[in-house]
């Protein structure tokens, strides 16, 4: 049994992967479910009142005992309802039933992030929703899709590996898909922070991946070597690449040696499937560690804009961020507590990376009573209604025995610019 983990959680719609933080050891360990494999298949089984998942869900299923289930991420995802013997089941109940089983052995999970091959507002609900059912609570669960799991993979390698562009090719029987890290820049500096993207810059359907995979066709194999080399030298054009990782069953077989050599001419290559999970670890240890140096992962979902209020925090007096850019803003909701110095107004700023604009906002005090410094508590809530509604709730929740609430309340709602055309004129 394993306590206190933090774990990145690879989920799609064939398998699951988990990798986990071991603090004895440099970077997060994957569990193994064979020697050198990691991926749990999606499949769960019901046999004489019991559950049971991954092979050994198959194996009854080979045996043709009890009841298997089978597409448990996609029927989650469209919330359908599934027939279990007699009884009928939500998917995601079966999926939750699957994910809790696949965690058995990890006890007093500390922090937990998904990686999914794409994620919304819908996507995050149910995987928090599953956490919590689990015993994770909400803010402990976060949800990334797969180009953010590799960036926050990236980040923990040596600079070197993504000193430029660094290149991902995904490969299964049916196509190949190349994706690229690179920087962004924030207009005329604005921020001290990184940001970096993955864009998907190329794909390809190639019917000779059919053939070779999972029996390799010398001929068919031949073929696809070539195409591949050709789809490598179009990505890579007129690029600087540091690094090139190569994910996905279609990798399996080394039917590629002409595109490997393509692949490590001046830079270095590397194969591997469990590179999702270990970033959404990563993501987690940053998370739980409350590590927050290092790039800032932005796409076309998240926030370019972030909210401030100026506070001393540990003896340093700044702008700090409530709502920080880089964030979902369905995952931007919070709850803060704050001492107040004097009852002035409360002056909020709103910082953007795709412009030179500064927003201010303030908040009036005025009704709060007269105290002495610093037995004024007020809670903070932030809730957005939409990506571009922001409500601030302001709320005096008095001071323990001594000072008890006022009763005062107010509120502010931000008018944000949202994600649409934003983040490109960063790129």
């Amino acid at each position: 049994m394993k306590k206190n983990s933090v774990l990145g959680y690879d989920l799609n719609e064939k398998y699951c992967q988990i990798s986990y933080y071991d603090e004895g050891k440099e970077e997060p360990e994957t569990m193994e479910t064979a020697a050198d494999n990691y991926q749990i298949p999606l499949v769960l089984g019901y046999y004489k009142e019991r559950w049971v998942y991954g092979k050994e869900a198959k194996r009854l299923a080979a045996v043709g005992e009890g009841e298997i289930i089978t597409r448990l991420f996609e029927r989650a995802v469209r919330r359908q309802k599934v027939q279990v013997g007699e009884r009928v089941h939500d998917a995601v109940w079966l999926l939750a039933k699957f994910i809790s089983l696949t965690l058995a052995e990890f006890e007093n999970i500390r922090y937990l992030t998904f990686s999914v091959p794409f994620t919304n507002v819908d996507m995050s609900k149910m995987l928090k929703g599953i956490g919590r059912h689990i015993g994770v609570p909400k803010e402990r669960v976060c949800v990334q899709d797969y180009k953010e799991s590799f960036c926050q993979y990236m980040f923990y390698q040596p600079k070197e590996l993504w000193q430029y562009e660094s290149a991902l090719f995904f490969c299964d029987a049916k196509e190949i898909r190349a994706y690229m890290l690179r920087r962004l820049n924030a207009v005329n500096g604005k921020g001290r922070d990184l940001f970096v993207t993955v864009d998907e810059v190329a794909n390809a359907r190639m019917k000779e991946l059919a053939a070779i995979y999972p029996v390799l066709n010398v001929d068919k194999a031949k073929d696809a070597d070539e195409k591949f080399k050709t789809f490598i030298q179009g990505v890579f054009d007129k690029k600087v690449v540091s690094s090139v990782y190569l994910t996905g069953e279609g990798f399996e077989n080394n039917w590629y040696p002409n595109s490997l050599k393509v692949l490590c001419n001046g830079r270095r290559a590397f194969i591997g499937n469990n590179l999702y999970s270990k970033g959404a670890c990563y993501t987690s240890m940053r998370k739980c560690l409350e590590y927050d140096d290092g790039p800032v992962y932005l796409d076309e979902t998240k926030m370019t804009e972030q909210i401030c209020l100026r506070m001393r925090i540990r003896g340093q007096e700044g702008w700090y961020p409530i709502v920080s850019w880089g964030t979902h803003w369905y995952d931007a909701d919070g709850q803060w507590d704050v001492i107040l110095e004097d009852t002035s107004d409360i002056e909020i700023h709103i910082e953007t990376l795709a412009g030179e604009e500064l927003q201010v906002e303030t908040v009036s005090l005025a009704e709060l009573p007269e105290r002495r410094d610093y037995s004024l508590r007020l809670q903070i809530e932030v809730m957005f209604m939409d990506e571009r509604t922001c409500k601030l709730i302001f709320k005096d929740t008095g001071f323990g025995e001594f000072y008890p609430s006022s009763g005062f309340q107010t509120e502010k709602v931000l008018h944000l610019g949202g994600i649409n055309g934003q983040f490109n004129s960063m790129s």
